[in-house]
């Protein structure tokens, strides 16, 4: 090798080794290399920052955007839904969960699908009193396998589209990979459907185990028009047997029931008081159907007015102390509204809005963003602090977010625009319609994934301008060209399942892409099924939870150890691997 090949291995494999013991931030060791190979020499300026310009980067920011949008809206809040009852089954409960959110992470990037569906699953779980580990592994292993679908269901695939734009091939369209990714995806969802109950054990999340003396909170619910719970009885509609939260009295039409049956039918409009910790308790925003009274009072066209949920302590002394709600005006007063108060020792049995308010009394108040700042101004509240970053779903831009989307696909199907231009204007789209508000747009990008992938990018051709891919794919190619043709092709696709357990997958993807199209040149083959492979294997993590952004983010959640991701993966990796041997030669013929 030449010692330019010496220098990139080394600065490639101390990368590689930083980022697998986690030693310092991966953005910052890919561009730490980067630079390094740029100051030797084996890189120019424009190939070492040449992932800056390069149309990747810029459409996963984009569609970042677009899923932040889909969050906020509670587009996926319907999915746990589909789980039903306790007593269907888990596998039954898997099959209805499992193939809509392939298909959602078909069409929106599966990280941010994952972020925005295993919180609402957990929530879930805390109401049934189900076990979440038995559902998160597989929900982040379905979205991964949506992701093999289509061209946007994954950075990975973009981050590979790009390479093959800028090594003069055609980028990948809309739908290629799911030649492939589809029989990858049915097979795999079929076998996680049927398997993973038995091969997942119960784990208890952190903080599934209610402390019986947690604070207990009452919260008015109402049931809201087209509500899907309309028609359904309290019992089949789920809000029976809610763990941690207990239905203690229906309004309807002036007249109130309690305690409530669970025969009794859900109507148009009817007021549900539920008792229950406060975690739970704002679970109950997530449920399609059911929404506070007090939001009717936040202008829904309004974008710039980002709600948020606060705990607001009532003061010694303050106006609001042995006075109801109604008789201070409190949203007139304060610009917010109460949906939950708490008060220590004793559960509150009237409706909020006729509670007499105590010194010591602690409220959940639904507020923009600025009521903590406008609070300092009164001496009413002892202490106001902001819940977490809960927030209460928008549902009526749902139909907006869902028109983006399926124009979005439309125009990248039949090639109007290309995946950049639009995914750039389904963003700009969800700006200027005000679901999201710039602010919150910036937000939802996720700069360090942008730095890794642009960054990785001067890796990549540092292996080229270097000859060290030559050099490595010869190293495949000796040994592996004896068992034939698909033996190289998936050589190079288990080596790149090797490395995105130990790196992020869209490093991996970019290190690999130049070695399989050495591979493929050497050997006088289909370069196009390769780089095909290298986005099958870096984008498929099953084998640990460090492997892929989506697994890393259930591992604590669902209360994992590091062996349940191997449990379940390596049948499913090896799935994975058999399926495409037999596919990827069909549709992209090695000679």
């Amino acid at each position: 090798m030449s010692p330019d090949a010496w220098l990139t291995l080394v600065v490639v494999m101390t990368a590689v080794a930083v980022m697998t013991t986690e030693r310092a931030p991966a953005p910052y060791v890919i561009l730490t290399a980067t630079t390094v190979l740029l100051v030797a020499g084996v890189l120019n300026t424009q190939e070492a920052f040449s992932g800056f310009s390069n149309p990747a980067p810029i459409a996963v920011a984009a569609l970042y955007v677009l899923a932040a949008a889909a969050n906020k809206t509670g587009t996926l809040d319907r999915l746990p839904n589909l789980l039903g009852s306790k007593q269907i089954g888990t596998r039954r409960q898997l099959l209805r969960l499992l193939a809509p959110t392939a298909v959602s992470s078909s069409v929106l990037n599966n990280t941010p699908i994952v972020a925005m569906l295993a919180p609402t699953v957990l929530a879930w779980a805390r109401r049934t009193g189900h076990s979440p580990s038995k559902f998160l592994i597989p929900i982040s292993f379905a979205a991964i396998l949506g992701g093999l679908l289509t061209l946007v269901g994954t950075s990975t695939n973009l981050v590979v589209s790009g390479l093959l734009e800028a090594t003069g091939h055609a980028p990948m369209g809309l739908l290629e990979i799911g030649r492939v990714g589809l029989p990858v995806a049915v097979v795999g969802l079929a076998y996680l459907i049927l398997f993973s109950p038995r091969l997942l054990p119960e784990r208890r999340a952190p903080g599934q185990d209610l402390d019986a003396d947690a604070r207990e909170f009452t919260i008015e619910m109402m049931v809201s028009p087209q509500s899907p719970l309309i028609g359904r009885t309290i019992s089949s509609g789920g809000l029976r047997n809610l763990e941690g939260v207990f239905l203690v009295e229906l309004e309807r039409c002036g007249h109130r029931l309690a305690p409530v049956s669970p025969n009794e039918p859900i109507e148009e409009a009817d007021r549900l008081t539920f008792v229950g910790n406060i975690g739970r308790i704002l679970d109950l925003q997530r449920i399609p159907g059911l929404k506070s009274p007090e939001e009717r009072h936040f202008p829904s066209s309004d974008s710039s007015l980002q709600r948020l949920f606060f705990e607001a302590v009532v003061a010694e002394g303050s106006p609001l102390a042995y006075s109801t709600l109604k008789e201070v005006g409190f949203r007139a007063r304060y610009g917010a509204a109460v949906i939950a108060i708490h008060r220590a020792g004793e559960r509150i049995g009237v409706k909020l809005g006729k509670v007499v308010l105590h010194p010591g009394d602690l409220l959940v108040v639904l507020a923009d963003y600025k009521f903590r700042e406008r609070s300092r101004n009164y001496r009413d509240f002892l202490v106001v602090a902001p819940l977490g970053e809960e927030t209460p779903p928008r549902r009526e831009k749902q139909t907006v977010v869902a028109m983006v989307i399926a124009g979005l696909l439309l125009a990248v199907g039949l090639q109007i625009l290309d995946i950049v231009r639009a995914s750039l204007a389904a963003a700009i789209a969800m700006v200027a319609l005000r679901v999201l508000s710039p602010s919150e747009a910036r937000r939802a990008i996720d700069i360090n994934v942008l730095i890794v992938i642009a960054g990785s990018f001067g890796l990549g051709a540092a292996l080229t301008a270097s000859g060290l891919d030559q050099y490595i794919a010869g190293i495949f190619i000796v040994p592996l060209a004896k068992w034939g043709d698909t033996a190289l092709l998936l050589g190079v696709l288990v080596a790149t399942i090797c490395m995105t357990e130990f790196i992020t997958n869209n490093a991996a993807a970019v290190l690999m892409f130049p070695i399989a199209l050495a591979t493929a040149s050497q050997s006088g083959l289909e370069p196009r099924a390769f780089a095909i492979a290298v986005a099958l294997g870096a984008s498929a993590s099953f084998l640990s939870p460090i492997g892929y952004q989506t697994n890393t983010m259930v591992y604590a959640m669902g209360g994992y150890r590091f062996s349940d991701f191997a449990r379940v993966g390596l049948p499913l990796t090896t799935i994975m691997v058999v399926v495409a041997a037999l596919v990827l030669p069909v549709w992209w013929p090695l000679r």
